[in-house]
């Protein structure tokens, strides 16, 4: 067993609690990794709001981190001690049919995501004593040492910065995806996102890099608006109700080629005005992470179908971890892709809860936990 200390929830609503956790060393497939930089993503807070319940508490969150191997398993080939990797919350196995067909983000793995068991064998590999603890989609990047599948790991060059890492395996891969990919942003396009915060604002500056003419940004907080301007936002709007007056009298009716919806949850009462956004024959794109329990959304469907409009959902930006990430890394050590500039303040492991008061207040882009 390997002692590690992490950051927990005990229950919807808690603050985390740094507790030290016992974690089995790596068998067939595993590797263990010691951490380095972990993300401070909205997505783990819906952990703790209740929206996406857990089926177990203590549950270890975190899933945007980048660390190095410590020790491997029986049969892993694709990394070895002493290599850097960035986490993937979209496990790729390499053997499904969404694997071998180049869809890894929709790897039959994925339905593990939110077991206690491990993906490799189902077994109980972390504790408190004799109590079982989980990990937010199998990864648990709030701790200093983690016990990973090597499917829900990627190589990456040691170059890289360890933040820079931590943030692709998430938030840049979903949001920059999340443009180019799914909402197929073309030179000319003009494109609305919904939402700036750590994916939204890798959709703004993934519609910039795609070539996008017009982007625009709305969101209720000053300082987000004022960030996506740096990241290539042309227009920007506190509410969805300006940005509708705005982007028509902008486009001149024609509205935007494609809508991007990264608000920090999504609900039902959202699509129809983001839809409004959607220009005909437009792609709206659903990247945000609504609360599970929602099952209704508010949808012309006359005038969706009328206008020929689509409704996209999106995981992992619709691009496969292996190969986004390092295309991602790549971009970024030329100069194309800003990562360093995301990271508002870092934080120890010790301040989670500080960070995502922070986050919750709108006081930080992106923030890091850095060990």
């Amino acid at each position: 067993m390997v002692s590690t200390r992490a950051a927990l929830l005990f229950g919807i609503g808690q603050d985390y609690k740094i507790e030290t956790v016992e974690v089995d060393e790596p068998r067939a497939g595993e590797v263990l990794i010691e951490l380095h930089a972990t993300g401070l993503c909205h997505s783990d807070e819906h952990a703790r709001t209740g929206d996406v319940p857990m089926p177990h508490y203590p549950v270890i969150c975190g899933h945007e981190g980048a660390g190095e191997v410590v020790e491997v398993g029986p049969g892993v080939s694709s990394v070895a001690p002493g290599d850097h990797v960035a986490m993937s919350f979209i496990p790729s196995c390499g053997r499904c049919r969404s694997c071998r067909s180049g869809r890894g983000y929709l790897c039959d793995d994925g339905m593990k995501l939110f077991d206690l068991g491990m993906i490799t064998d189902g077994r109980v590999a972390h504790r408190i004593g004799a109590e079982p603890v989980a990990r937010f989609t199998q990864l648990g990047a709030f701790a200093e040492h983690q016990l990973l599948a090597e499917s829900s790991v990627v190589k990456i060059d040691r170059d890289i910065p360890w933040t820079a890492a931590a943030l692709v395996s998430c938030g840049v891969a979903t949001g920059f995806g999340s443009a180019v990919n799914r909402a197929e942003v073309r030179p000319g396009d003009t494109v609305a996102v919904l939402g700036v915060g750590g994916v939204g604002i890798n959709a703004v500056q993934g519609a910039k890099i795609a070539g996008a003419r017009e982007i625009i940004a709305v969101d209720p907080v000053a300082f987000k608006r004022e960030q996506a301007e740096r990241f290539g936002a042309t227009h920007v709007y506190a509410s969805l109700e300006e940005a509708i007056a705005g982007v028509r009298a902008l486009t001149r009716g024609q509205m935007c080629d494609a809508v991007i919806c990264t608000f920090g949850v999504m609900l039902g009462s959202l699509l129809e005005p983001a839809l409004t956004l959607t220009a005909k024959g437009g792609i709206c794109v659903v990247t945000s992470v609504a609360p599970m329990a929602q099952r209704q959304a508010d949808v012309n469907l006359f005038t969706m179908a009328m206008m020929n409009k689509e409704i996209r959902g999106c995981l992992f930006g619709s691009s496969s971890p292996r190969a986004q990430i390092p295309k991602l890394l790549d971009l970024y050590r030329a100069g194309i892709l800003k990562i360093d500039e995301l990271v508002t303040k870092t934080y120890s492991l010790d301040q989670v809860n500080e960070g995502y008061a922070d986050l919750d207040a709108g006081r930080i882009l992106r923030g890091a936990l850095v060990f």
